[in-house]
């Protein structure tokens, strides 16, 4: 497995897919805007016409895992179209969804690349009513479950910030699913998180509502982008926090994802 790193930061966001599975025959159910009914209502107030360009595509595609009975209905953007070459996949960042890629996978799709942009089990807008286990190795298992029944070739996998994690604990256990590996603002530790894995869970949702919470993420778009409206900045923020905020997912096991 080749490896490569890239210090740039990116954010997230287009030709007609025949990518076939057994798994794929289920219904899809779209509201009056056309976007799919499991995603948040707040889809609506979202002002970029990349984001709601993108909610477009965004999907549920049954993945069969270990840890329960039934398949989980996960959220995806897939490919419009496929190739023979290798295939990029995004991962996300802490507490997103596969809408950080509404500017980035489009660009990837102009230039010809297989690209898949994946919601990390327990975040983004897959169906965990059943809430099942979103641990380490039940995030790895799930992402090896959907590579192996809908990609099934050795990838480019793009992992930001605590994606880079996930992205990194994947590529150790499944070598042979990866073929190059791509961190951007990498968030990991070289001997895991020390003593944070031993707070009390109080602390430990206190802290992740904290980084979850809409004025900081709000600070964090300002820092991030220069010239550029409040109202745009509101609506980025929007994009990354409540939507994911008012989808399905929830924060078990998050301080030891």
């Amino acid at each position: 497995m080749n490896m490569f790193f890239s210090l740039s930061i990116g954010s997230s966001a287009a030709l007609p897919l025949r990518c076939t599975s057994k798994l794929t025959s289920f219904r899809v159910v779209a509201d009056a805007d056309g976007f799919p009914s499991f995603l948040p209502r707040e889809i609506h107030n979202i002002q970029d016409p990349f984001a709601r360009k993108f909610a477009l595509r965004i999907q549920r595609l049954p993945v069969p895992v270990r840890f329960s009975e039934n398949p989980i209905m996960s959220s995806c953007v897939k490919p419009l179209v496929q190739t023979k070459e290798t295939p990029v996949v995004l991962l996300h960042g802490f507490d997103s969804s596969c809408l950080e890629w509404r500017y980035v996978l489009p660009l990837l799709e102009e230039s010809g690349i297989e690209t898949w942009a994946i919601d990390i089990l327990g975040w983004g807008f897959s169906d965990l009513e059943k809430l099942p286990p979103c641990d380490v190795v039940s995030k790895r298992d799930h992402f090896y479950q959907f590579w192996k029944s809908y990609i099934r070739r050795p990838m480019i996998l793009v992992g930001p910030s605590l994606g880079s994690a996930v992205a990194i604990d994947f590529a150790v256990n499944y070598p042979e699913a990866v073929k190059k590996l791509v961190l951007i603002g990498a968030s990991v530790y070289a001997e895991g998180t020390g003593k944070l894995a031993t707070l009390p869970r109080a602390v430990a949702y206190a802290g992740v509502n904290l980084l979850k919470s809409l004025p900081l993420r709000l600070y964090a778009t300002y820092l991030t982008f220069t010239k550029i409206s409040f109202s745009t900045s509101l609506d980025w923020t929007n994009v990354g926090c409540r939507m994911a905020e008012n989808s399905n997912n929830y924060y078990h096991d998050t301080c030891h994802c």
